[in-house]
């Protein structure tokens, strides 16, 4: 049995993945992969990390926490998908992007020590990650994460670096949170590890939130009309009405962070060209292209 931890991160994906992947968990579970709902694992692991201190689980315990997430489903594949399993919002960003993110990795794969386990993490821009990590933290409090911080220091090479460096033998997959829409089905086969052959559903949901609802529209009844017959067709069809039917709120961002200048923002998104560009030389990573 694998399991696979979807890492988040914060501001890229809200459980919009494990959403698509719980409305297809019949077909799933037929190739031996268990969606289980995440209200059955994220306090339960949380706790049980806690109570552990970093050490690992006995089988004993390991066969207990499993069977409280799974039940009776045989599997080969469990798929775990949590944007705090490298830290909570507020201190995402403190001393680095998840300056214990491998820690945290390690800790949650020493409660099954003796199953193997995957990694599989979206990044983002830091010139709008960290305008959405503030706006996530405002929601539950008044802390303020981005007054004092040097935005320019922020890499995620260095939270990659620290989660390979505390798991070396556990695979990681990346991808650019900007390119998800045009590499959605590929994200979702990489984190179930279901087969080509099987077609998953209710797919959408993420290009219903970009487009217009006359450019949603008009993207189901076109891929109805016109299935794509492979990747790249159907990233050339996404592209399309993306250019075309875009919604204007999701194009702009507005410049609204304290002070926060034009040309930071322009500096932030080079160096995070740049990083990643980094992060896809480095051994032990498998990076998601658009």
């Amino acid at each position: 049995m694998r399991i696979v931890y979807h890492l988040g991160a914060h501001c890229t994906d809200e459980d919009r993945l494990v959403r698509c992947l719980l409305k297809n968990r019949a077909v799933l579970a037929e190739q031996g992969i268990a969606i289980p709902a995440p209200t059955r694992y994220r306090k339960l692991l949380r706790d049980t990390s806690i109570e552990l201190k970093g050490g690992a689980a006995s089988a004993e315990m390991q066969g207990s926490i499993l069977g409280q997430i799974v039940g009776e489903q045989a599997a080969d594949r469990v798929v775990l998908s949590w944007d705090s399993f490298l830290g909570f919002p507020t201190w995402a960003a403190r001393d680095g992007l998840y300056s214990y993110s491998g820690e945290r990795a390690l800790s949650f794969t020493q409660i099954f020590p003796f199953l193997d386990a995957e990694f599989h993490l979206a990044i983002r821009n830091p010139a709008t990650f960290l305008p959405a990590l503030q706006e996530k933290v405002s929601t539950r409090s008044t802390e303020d994460i981005l007054t004092g911080l040097d935005p320019r220091g922020l890499l995620w090479s260095d939270t990659v670096r620290r989660i390979l460096h505390h798991c070396p033998n556990v695979p990681l997959t990346v991808w650019c949170d900007e390119d998800t829409p045009l590499i959605w089905n590929e994200v979702l086969q990489a984190v179930s590890g279901h087969g080509a052959e099987v077609s998953l559903t209710d797919t959408d949901e993420l290009m219903s939130i970009l487009l217009t609802p006359e450019g949603f529209t008009r993207m189901r009844a076109y891929v109805a009309a016109h299935p794509p017959a492979g990747v790249s067709q159907r990233r050339r069809v996404m592209t399309a009405f993306l250019e075309r039917f875009q919604r204007d709120d999701q194009i702009t961002v507005e410049l609204d962070t304290p002070g926060w200048t034009q040309d930071l923002v322009d500096d932030l998104t080079a160096r995070y060209h740049a990083d990643v560009a980094l992060i896809r030389t480095m051994p032990g990573v498998r990076f998601l292209s658009a």
